[in-house]
């Protein structure tokens, strides 16, 4: 069921290629009315992503921002106009911190927490410019939550809150909103691929609901905070989790 969240609006999708959280979040928005734009660094799986749903796709490096601007640009060359920037682009990992290498950590925080601000500034930008609009960025429950061998990517995420929380204060006075979702178990390929099944089964017997979520359940609470019904709310963080603490 749709409800026309978002109609008329220009929504901006990072990491929107594959199967995860992000061409799934872009399906909604299309069904919600938005135009869509998706991105990601994948430019083979950013055509196939952007081909199937019938969107504009714009190759981007989160990591450089001389991309990361021409995203914004482009988009609004395009459409005249962005109302919804959606940060999902993110690199995770696993390694102690005993093993950790300065690469990994450095790579891990430049693409999930840097990124994320070179996105969030360009979108920022441009909203004020026009006098609305909203971000809606991806966290992670391990910003919270310790795990094993998830020190940068925790870190990271923890990051990407309060970047959240003193940006939406950043843009507060000019109706803009900021806001974040925190999901915890997502199953999609990607993950199945790089997380072993013992590891697997132990974070899933965590969760409340004895399953993991599926991206398209985390879409929509992203959905949410993109749209009016959250005309009140900037500077939060959603946790989309049935973890138990």
């Amino acid at each position: 069921m749709t409800h026309d969240l978002l109609r008329d609006k220009v929504v901006v999708v990072t990491a929107a290629a594959g199967t995860g959280i992000g061409s799934s979040v872009a399906r909604r928005a299309l069904e919600e009315g938005a135009t869509v734009v998706v991105s990601d660094w994948h430019e083979r799986r950013l055509a196939a992503t952007a081909s199937d749903l019938g969107v504009k796709g714009i190759p981007c490096d989160v990591t450089v921002e001389e991309q990361v601007q021409e995203l914004v640009d482009s988009t609004v060359a395009e459409y005249g106009r962005l109302d919804v920037m959606i940060n999902n682009a993110g690199l995770g990992g696993t390694a102690s911190v005993l093993e950790m290498t300065d690469e990994e950590w450095h790579r891990v925080l430049d693409v999930t927490l840097n990124g994320t601000f070179r996105c969030t500034r360009a979108a920022l930008r441009q909203m004020v410019a026009q006098g609305s609009g909203a971000v809606v960025n991806n966290a992670s429950v391990v910003g919270w939550r310790a795990q094993e061998g998830q020190a940068h990517y925790a870190a990271a995420k923890a990051g990407v809150m309060a970047l959240t929380r003193c940006a939406a204060m950043d843009v507060a006075e000019h109706g803009i909103r900021v806001n974040a979702v925190a999901p915890s178990l997502v199953m999609h390929q990607h993950l199945a691929k790089v997380t072993s099944e013992e590891l697997l089964r132990e974070l899933t017997a965590r969760e409340a609901f004895g399953r993991s979520a599926e991206p398209f359940e985390v879409a929509n609470v992203m959905l949410f905070l993109a749209s009016d019904l959250a005309s009140y709310l900037t500077g939060e963080v959603i946790a989309v989790s049935s973890r138990h603490p």
